[in-house]
């Protein structure tokens, strides 16, 4: 019989978004939340009901999803008046807080629950904006409620000690603990988006500035005409806006580029498997990691990659890929040419990139940090 003092839950998740919204930041907190269920954890999510044609409350693989009402959008930040009190309410009722930032109530959410529950903190990555009077506002307000739940946090969480030491809050992540964003190892799939024989490039992911899909499309036409691009990422519901019509005019007529939309899950096994190299072009901070190319590394596939702190670290610690400088169409082409020549061993690379990025051992380093500032159950 459970007692008034025992938790509901083990951990309560909170974050502005959450599946079925798809970002980097979301699949990280959605497939540890899932490995965590799958573990026996009892897992509550916390999210603003960004999209309303979904539920206020729901499971998701084994997962409880809780969303308050969203009143207004600003860029990518959402205004949800509920969702501070909400996860004040439900931390009473927790083991402990997991925050993901970047998150402007980050710290309005830690000072409300550091005296009830531990709270650990991942911080994915800064913010920049446009510089304009309202953006400088808004990125000096939300520097300033991370710094706060840092300072507030049992633990800090850092996708990479690489992009931490350069972040703006360094300072405040002297002492954090590194954990990569979990990686899933995808099925075998078939390569059903292949056209012809010559190289296949393709990048997955939100059509967004920070993706510097521009330089890519640029890079990639310096190729022969038997290469194809495959772009693959939701332009339709993107926090903050698209670029897909900047997107569509760097491409012009050349026919060797297909744009594919949002790919479903269960088609991106196939995705991948219509891959020679795997593209991230990032052009800023907003990218600290890159969940995608670790996917794909691990399937054997290579990577070029922006050398940019956090985003270079899967191609730096693997050796298999290479690095371009950001907004260089040039280097591009030149790193796709040198992997057309098939020199790397694809077998090895998939087995280093699978040591460090697989998600089962990203879930268990997340248990292991929850377990020892939770203290015993």
């Amino acid at each position: 019989m459970t007692t008034s003092h025992e938790p509901d839950v083990d951990l309560v998740v909170a974050l502005n978004y959450y599946a079925p919204y798809v970002s980097g930041v979301t699949e990280t907190a959605r497939v540890v939340a899932e490995g965590l269920a799958s573990r026996g954890w009892r897992v509550l999510v916390i999210c603003g009901q960004h999209d309303p044609a979904t539920p206020r409350r729901e499971t998701l693989n084994g997962v409880e999803v809780l969303r308050t009402p969203v009143a207004l959008t600003i860029g990518k930040g959402i205004v949800s008046p509920t969702f501070v009190p909400t996860v004040a309410r439900w931390s009473r009722r927790a083991r402990v807080v997991h925050v993901h930032a970047p998150m402007l109530e980050a710290g309005a959410v830690a000072a409300a629950v550091r005296r009830r529950v531990p709270l650990v903190m991942t911080y994915h990555c800064d913010v920049n904006l446009p510089a304009s009077r309202l953006n400088d506002v808004q990125v000096r307000a939300l520097d300033f409620s991370h710094r706060r739940a840092a300072n507030m946090a049992r633990a800090v969480i850092v996708t990479s000690t690489d992009y931490a030491s350069r972040s703006r809050l360094s300072a405040h992540l002297e002492r954090s603990a590194e954990i990569p964003p979990p990686s899933l190892i995808r099925p075998a799939g078939r390569p059903t988006y292949r056209d012809g024989p010559g190289l296949h490039v393709g990048f997955l992911g939100r059509i967004v500035e920070e993706k510097g899909l521009e330089y890519l499309v640029a890079g990639f036409r310096g190729l022969g005409p038997d290469a194809r691009l495959l772009i693959g990422g939701d332009f339709a519901k993107v926090a903050g806006g698209s670029v897909v019509d900047r997107v569509r005019a760097a491409i012009g007529g050349d026919r060797r580029v297909r744009m594919l939309g949002f790919v479903p899950d269960a088609a991106i096994p196939d995705f991948y498997a219509s891959l020679d190299v795997f593209a991230l072009p990032s052009i800023n901070s907003l990218e600290a990691f890159g969940i995608v190319q670790a996917e794909a590394m691990m399937l054997g596939i290579p990577a070029v990659a922006s050398d940019l702190p956090g985003v270079r670290v899967p191609v730096q610690r693997t050796g298999f890929g290479a690095l371009v400088p950001p907004r260089d169409a040039e280097a591009l082409t030149a790193a796709f040419r040198s992997l057309e020549s098939g020199r790397l061993d694809r077998a090895a690379g998939a087995i280093a990139a699978r040591a460090l990025f697989s998600s089962d051992s990203v879930v268990a380093s997340h248990a292991e940090l929850f377990a020892k500032v939770m203290g015993p159950a």
